[in-house]
């Protein structure tokens, strides 16, 4: 039986328990092991992140993570309504790739769910490595990879690749991460997996079409004016290093 929640995205009801299944994992949904390995991934992503990003900073890096940042967490505040009584809102990891590359883009993803976490409850705290690992894996660097090899095939430098790149993208990172998600609550046994995976991925694929929207609507309006926020990989960045500081 689904049962649609306001705050989340869908639900499943498993016997007396209602389970959310949105992408900010709550708290008593993921077994130890999960909750282990993800936290130890998400610490080391994290660590790989803040040595790369140091690698590529420019002076407009910190000023524009912050404004990222910022915008990802109030849209995130604001959930757009899906045919069957149910919402969903930005995730923002594409973008954020987009903006800032992925190794940036994750920190401000991972920034964005610790607020979220401690302050606002949205998400669980022993969940937080599960849900940065999430959408800083899956959500900013599958986001951006995706999105640079669409935009390589179509045009780099013209809005046609930019545009369909972050579009698709946006939408694919989201079902994405819902497939994992929902891999992950099997893994835990919280829910059995041919329940919550049709009905993660059903949801997801409209959740995902908002996503797209959002993120080629702000893209659209920075290229308009100011074009140069959006991130460029600095040439031979990896070839031209020592082996021992690539990672």
């Amino acid at each position: 039986m689904t049962e649609l929640l306001l705050t989340g995205i869908s639900s499943v009801q498993a016997g007396s328990r209602v389970l959310p299944l949105a992408m900010h994992v709550p708290d008593g949904f993921l077994s130890l092991p999960v909750i282990l390995v993800t936290w130890v991934l998400a610490i080391a992503l994290i660590a790989i992140c803040l040595k790369r990003a140091q690698f590529e900073y420019q002076e407009r890096t910190v000023p524009l993570m912050g404004v990222c940042a910022a915008f990802i967490f109030a849209a995130q505040m604001i959930n757009f309504p899906i045919p069957g009584g149910t919402s969903g809102h930005l995730l923002g990891g594409t973008l954020a790739g987009v903006l800032l590359g992925p190794w940036a883009g994750s920190l401000v993803m991972a920034v964005v769910f610790i607020v979220q976490s401690f302050l606002f409850q949205d998400g669980g705290v022993t969940a937080l490595g599960f849900n940065i690992f999430l959408m800083g894996l899956i959500g900013t660097f599958g986001g951006y990879y995706l999105y640079a090899a669409i935009r390589k095939a179509l045009g780099w430098n013209t809005w046609r690749g930019i545009g369909t790149g972050a579009a698709i993208a946006g939408w694919a990172s989201v079902v994405m991460a819902s497939v994992v998600c929902a891999f992950a609550l099997a893994l835990s046994g919280t829910v059995p997996l041919n329940v919550v995976l049709p009905t993660m991925v059903f949801w997801h694929l409209l959740i995902g079409i908002g996503e797209a929207l959002i993120t080629v609507v702000a893209l659209g309006f920075i290229y308009r004016t100011r074009p140069d926020l959006i991130y460029k990989a600095p040439k031979n960045a990896i070839a031209n290093r020592p082996m021992a500081s690539r990672f």
